[in-house]
């Protein structure tokens, strides 16, 4: 698409016509929707009525709101963008039966239930693909189907425990230490997410559908990397390095005059060009420095020397100079200046739409562009704003889907009225 050109039509998105029965909750599986719904998946969010899905009650901070309307929690708004919410009991016949059917029509079927009840409720693969030869069926759980015991729940910091994630992370001298985000369920997301579009791709050609498992567990052991492979070619534990790197130096956190700020000399070309930029000479010269490997061996102190001429002048100072020397530099940021910056900078990051408690709602951006498909947005949807539209059009008549909102089966809320302004909720 030319953006010059006023007659140019965006490109269709590239998942466009995909269906995606989303039957998951709180972070891998929908993470996971949200990117294929980026890319133009119509994504059904099922809920529970009343409750929804448990991040909807991760709060605060809430955004919107009032005394008749509860706000949205932050954390559900930041997976949820693109869907469609049915609020639906999966314990009504009725309600079961539309969710049947809603598997039965789509081209995936994503879900995490305990081990056992998607099965229980003619849920599970077996059912749906009898149904449906070519659904892309996705099951998402903390340590897969084979891990024993099987029925072993696992959330983000337990993983993050028996995975070695952990014991990686924190001061070399202190204790282990979690990382500051659910990593291992954004791991798990994009691995679903991969296994899902791989999938497409054959059904598309063959008809055929497939059955794919996404743990946190395995998710997470692949994703990381060089340590997995360092721990089986020496046969030993990775030990911590804090802030620093296991095999490159000086790659770590440096203080300076009024802060921190990372270096990250990859290579001994980049290291010579530090060196330069720090107008030190001698440790550029120094036979013990001038291969990588020498510089882990003398990492501790090479370390104190750059700290110590790091320290003598601000971030900002040495910003610009390593920046125009072309060495890596970075500031440590807090997640609110990260994102003005990036956004001031020119990176489009952010994006804003109008919720309907939340009032205007900026959302960050997936870490993909599609150049010639601007991706969709529509706000993270209230518990149950589509049961009626997706139930009729699953089939049911507007008598039935009545009966099923006055027995409580399906929850259908009232949109606000026009001209509220929603408040908003900056607890931290």
């Amino acid at each position: 698409m030319n953006p010059s050109d006023p007659d140019a039509r965006p490109a269709p998105l590239p998942l466009e016509g995909v269906r995606i029965a989303d039957l998951s909750r709180v972070l891998a599986g929908p993470y996971a929707t949200m990117l294929l719904a980026d890319m133009g998946a119509e994504v059904v969010k099922v809920e529970q009525p009343g409750r929804g899905d448990d991040t909807r009650s991760w709060g605060p901070p809430h955004a919107g709101g009032d005394e008749e309307t509860p706000g949205e929690a932050a954390y559900f708004l930041s997976v949820n963008r693109n869907k469609r919410s049915l609020a639906v009991d999966l314990k009504d016949p009725d309600g079961l039966a539309a969710v049947q059917e809603l598997c039965s029509r789509s081209d995936v079927v994503i879900q995490n239930f305990r081990p056992g009840v998607a099965e229980r409720l003619g849920l599970g693969h077996e059912k749906v693909s009898a149904a449906n030869p070519a659904v892309v069926y996705c099951s998402v759980s903390g340590f897969g189907p084979e891990h024993e015991p099987g029925t072993r729940p696992g959330f983000d910091i337990v993983v993050q425990a028996e995975s070695g994630l952990m014991a990686t992370t924190g001061p070399q001298e202190g204790p282990a230490s979690k990382v500051g985000v659910a990593l291992t369920d954004v791991l798990t997301g994009l691995n679903a997410a991969v296994g899902i579009l791989g999938a497409l791709m054959r059904a598309r050609v063959t008809g055929q559908g497939e059955n794919i498992s996404a743990s946190l567990i395995n998710s997470t052991l692949s994703g990381l990397v060089n340590l997995t492979q360092q721990a089986l070619v020496t046969g030993e534990e990775p030990r911590r390095v804090g802030n620093a790197h296991t095999t490159i130096v000086p790659y770590q956190t440096f203080p300076t005059a009024d802060s921190e700020i990372v270096v990250a000399a990859g290579n001994d070309a980049l290291y010579q060009r530090l060196c330069t930029a720090l107008d030190r000479p001698d440790l550029g010269e120094d036979p013990r420095y001038a291969t990588n490997p020498g510089r882990v061996a003398h990492r501790e102190e090479l370390v104190v020397d750059l700290s110590a001429t790091l320290a003598s002048r601000p971030a900002d100072h040495w910003m610009e100079v390593l920046v125009d020397a072309g060495v890596p530099v970075g500031r440590v940021r807090g997640v609110l200046d990260a994102l003005r910056t990036g956004q001031a900078r020119g990176d489009d990051l952010l994006r804003t739409v109008e919720h309907p408690t939340a009032g205007l709602l900026e959302q960050v951006r997936a870490g993909f562009r599609l150049e010639g498909s601007p991706p969709p947005l529509t706000a993270p949807p209230l518990l149950g704003q589509h049961s009626r539209t997706v139930l009729t059009e699953l089939g049911l008549t507007e008598e039935q889907v009545a009966a099923m909102v006055e027995r409580g089966a399906v929850h259908q809320p009232d949109l606000p009225r026009p001209g509220r302004t929603p408040r908003r909720d900056t607890a931290r």
